[in-house]
């Protein structure tokens, strides 16, 4: 057994998908000699947990965690989402979603209505959707929504409960989105997107800050070779990413950029 872990829960949307991410992360880890265990780490249970130990290795964990150190971890690499939005590059957006056949056509017209987002510490489900929101407030409606339902943890119940129309709109991570219309399409069918947020750094594979630089230095030029080796284009295929770009702790400054322009505003929350 390796003393070290790894797992891509954020993205593991359906069985198929974590399969495919097992085999990519067991080349890159094969093609930088360091061996890691595969641990399943099924939703709900709470990220920050995982994101907390000490033996990560080569763990996927949201951009904003990272900018705001919630734990002491050490970025390796971020996918490019296979998106003419994302351009190439290692970024993403929340789509801000509401049921396909609500009356809604603008995101202007959700308001007064409910809303919902994921967990505090989440960048599509919460900063994201706070920073958007901050372009439609005014002195005279400095709320937005009449009811806002908070802390529903994950991407899927952000979905469930615009299907099920216990809230109007809410944000889904665009990458996460991607891929759990590829695998469940049925899931996706009942909604639409009305709008999306500006492009952020896309979450990344994290080591615990302790690994070895050399470590850590393997582990990101093997995640960056990924796209030119023979293995990769049928998982890149299977997971909607055109290759993966080394990252380092400053390439998320654009999440926490977005935290303090919505507490200047005295936006806490999105509302």
């Amino acid at each position: 057994m390796s003393s070290l872990i790894a797992n891509a829960r954020m993205y593991a949307v359906a069985p198929e998908a974590e399969a495919a991410w097992r085999e990519l992360i067991a080349h890159v880890t094969a093609e930088a000699g360091i061996a890691l265990d595969y641990l399943p780490y099924p939703a709900p249970q709470p990220l920050e947990q995982l994101w907390g130990r000490p033996d990560l290795g080569a763990v996927q964990m949201c951009g904003y965690p990272i900018a705001m150190r919630l734990s002491e971890v050490t970025p390796l690499a971020a996918p490019i989402p296979a998106a003419a939005w994302a351009g190439g590059r290692a970024v993403y957006r929340s789509d801000l979603i509401v049921k396909a056949d609500s009356p809604y056509r603008a995101l202007e017209d959700t308001f007064g209505g409910r809303a919902g987002w994921t967990v505090e510490h989440s960048h599509s489900g919460f900063n994201a959707f706070r920073h958007h929101l901050l372009g439609y407030r005014t002195p005279a409606r400095p709320l937005l929504y009449r009811e806002v339902l908070v802390n529903l943890i994950t991407a899927r119940r952000i979905l469930d409960a615009v299907i099920a129309g216990d809230i109007d709109v809410g944000p889904l991570d665009a990458f996460w989105h991607m891929l759990i219309r590829k695998y469940r399409p049925e899931l996706t069918a009942g909604v639409r997107v009305i709008e999306s947020t500006e492009l952020a750094p896309m979450p990344a594979f994290v080591a615990s800050s302790s690994m070895e630089p050399e470590s850590v230095a393997k582990l990101k030029q093997a995640f960056a070779q990924a796209r030119n080796r023979p293995w990769f284009p049928p998982l890149a295929q299977a997971l909607l990413i055109e290759g993966f770009v080394a990252v380092d702790q400053s390439d998320f400054a654009t999440t926490l950029a977005w935290d303090s322009e919505a507490h200047a505003a005295n936006y806490p929350f999105p509302a």
